[in-house]
């Protein structure tokens, strides 16, 4: 069976398939990878997709649409011609042309995908990009976050080399930011954050209407065919300046006749609130990660407008760092994502390989207000950047006398107030009647890599109830299959075979010891519960290595006829805590 891995991006999409050991990139109809985010309806009502639609950007605006992937998951509407269209309608004719290329290719059928999306995407939009795949003859249970698929690229290219690297990942309409760990044979993202209104169509926009205010034309009073073809000579302009120091936009159709040279300068100061959108999302995910810039190993860019001088000496003057300069800006997502769909096929030369990726935005119930009544208060229960899988429990207790039922509605989003962040859904659970705040109920969020959160809450007296917030295209089977695969995920990582053998020698030293080696022994069993219990792949993973490591030396020690103790000194060196 293939699994497609696809990119579907804001400008340009593209797929991949993994197969004889790599992930390899799918040409289209034309031959070349990228395939145009552009979909036009024909006078005969025909569908035209890629290049063939977006050539009728200027000379049919009114029957073309793009950049339509910045509305999935609302409710807005594209009207081409004499039909409407939704943002998931117009991807999944996208998706489809991406399918039947990747079939002519292939040779066989293909039913399945892997689709990248914006790390900042929220669980609307996610669940439109599904619901876009469904549309398109594919079934898409994987989501895989943008850079994280770029990660994994970097770390199959480069080998399993430890590194912490930043993936800026700008592309036609969105920001992603992502701090990546790699370490032996897991990628782990530690944060993101980004920006899903600032892309390579913004600078399009501010290059051509900086040029209208230049040269004296009214941008606003211009039809629209003429706005889209000032926004294409801009960007065309814009690539241009990747390779020259200085370009002419000149405009002459008659009606409009202008001209202005371009340097990469000119852009910064004509961007200049641009490039200021682009270093938040940066500052947050270092402060949400707890690091520094001088941290990094890598910076990784990636997304068509990273191409861009400015942005790139932007960010390297922000942070300090060269990017690095094989980071195939194009196609990393794509290749990615194929990488992605080999995993997700379990394909054998993958099976080492370990991806994890974080909860975007922060997950929590609704507490009531005692300073506001009426304005309910978010109390979080999963964090944002919480590593996926991930399962959290939090205590509530009712807040009125002889209270014998508990409404909890879920929520997700960063703000104080629930008014403020998305209502997900609402469960309600029966208690006995009791005195305010005497009556406990265990509630429990259990979230997977694939958007389905479980939502469980119990009372006292054993009554429960259950939730599950999931995207409509999934059965009733894939909902009971994917439950029992989050049920292992309230199992401690202690109970998994590596921990469960690491743990068993420390108690045997233990046992062996007295005196200042038992006190290390115990300091050292301390130190590795700690660990284990953050749940974190990567971290269970290093201190799984520095268990054996210290133990290995312990044992050494025991087993030498000295009264020097080198591991004693070694250890308080290297103090865990």
């Amino acid at each position: 069976m293939v699994i497609l891995g696809i990119d579907l991006g804001t400008t340009n999409s593209l797929a991949a398939v993994w197969r004889n050991g790599h992930s390899e990139l799918i040409p289209n109809a034309a031959g070349v990878y990228l395939t145009p985010s552009v979909v036009s309806v024909d006078e005969d009502g025909s569908i035209l997709v890629g290049q063939a639609a977006k050539d009728r950007l200027i000379s049919h605006p009114e029957r073309t649409a793009a950049r339509f992937k910045r509305y999935m998951g609302t409710e807005h509407a594209f009207q081409l011609g004499n039909r409407t269209f939704q943002p998931e309608e117009l991807s999944a004719l996208v998706l489809r042309r991406l399918r039947e290329d990747a079939e002519c290719y292939l040779g066989e059928p293909v039913t399945e995908a892997v689709i990248s999306v914006p790390a900042y995407f929220a669980e609307a939009q996610r669940a439109a990009t599904k619901r876009a795949g469904a549309l398109a003859g594919l079934h898409v249970e994987r989501l895989v976050n943008e850079p994280s698929a770029a990660a994994v690229s970097a770390h199959i290219s480069e080998g399993e080399e430890d590194k912490v690297c930043l993936v800026f990942d700008l592309g036609g309409g969105t920001l992603d930011v992502s701090l990546v760990e790699r370490f032996e044979n897991v990628v782990s993202v530690t944060a993101v954050s980004g920006d899903n209104r600032l892309g390579g169509s913004d600078f399009d926009q501010a290059i051509a209407k900086s040029f209208c205010e230049e040269t004296g034309i009214d941008f606003e009073r211009l039809d629209s065919s003429r706005r889209e073809m000032l926004i294409r000579q801009a960007e065309t302009c814009k690539q241009a300046l990747t390779a020259q120091p200085m370009v002419v936009m000149s405009v002459d159709d008659g009606a409009l006749q202008a001209s202005l040279p371009m340097t990469n300068e000119w852009l910064i100061r004509k961007c200049s609130s641009l490039f200021q959108r682009m270093a938040a999302p940066v500052r947050k995910v270092f402060r949400d990660a707890g690091m520094s810039p001088s941290e990094l190993d890598e910076l990784v860019m990636v997304g068509g407008s990273s191409h861009m001088p400015s942005v790139r000496q932007y960010i390297a003057q922000l942070l300090g760092r060269e990017p690095t300069p094989d980071s195939q800006p194009d196609t990393a997502i794509a290749l990615g994502a194929g990488i992605c769909a080999g995993m997700k096929a379990r394909a054998s030369d993958l099976r080492e390989l370990v991806l994890t990726d974080v909860c975007p935005f922060t997950l929590g119930v609704a507490i009531y207000n005692e300073a506001e009544p009426g304005r309910d208060r978010m109390s979080p229960l999963i964090e944002r950047n919480s590593v996926l899988p991930t399962s959290k429990e939090g205590v509530y207790c009712t807040v009125r006398d002889g209270q014998s039922k508990v409404v909890l509605k879920v929520y997700q989003g960063e703000n104080p107030y629930c008014e403020d962040n998305t209502f997900l859904g609402e469960l309600k659970l029966s208690v006995p009647p009791a005195p305010k705040g005497q009556e406990p109920v265990r509630v429990r969020f259990t979230y997977d890599i694939n958007g389905l959160l479980e939502v469980e809450a119990v009372s006292r007296k054993g009554k429960d109830a259950q939730l599950l917030l999931r995207n409509q295209e999934m059965t009733e089977q894939e909902v009971e299959r994917r439950l029992r695969e989050l049920s292992e995920l309230k199992l401690h990582p202690r109970e998994q075979e590596v921990p469960r053998a690491l743990l068993a020698r420390a108690e045997r030293l233990y046992a062996m010891t007295v005196g200042e080696m038992r006190e290390q022994v115990d300091q050292i069993l301390a130190w590795y519960q700690r660990e284990l219990s953050t749940q974190e792949t990567i971290r269970v993973v290093k201190a799984n290595r520095r268990m054996e490591h210290m133990l290995d030396r312990m044992e050494a020690y025991l087993g030498q006829d000295t009264l020097h103790d080198p591991f004693l000194d070694d250890w308080n060196q290297e103090d865990p805590e």
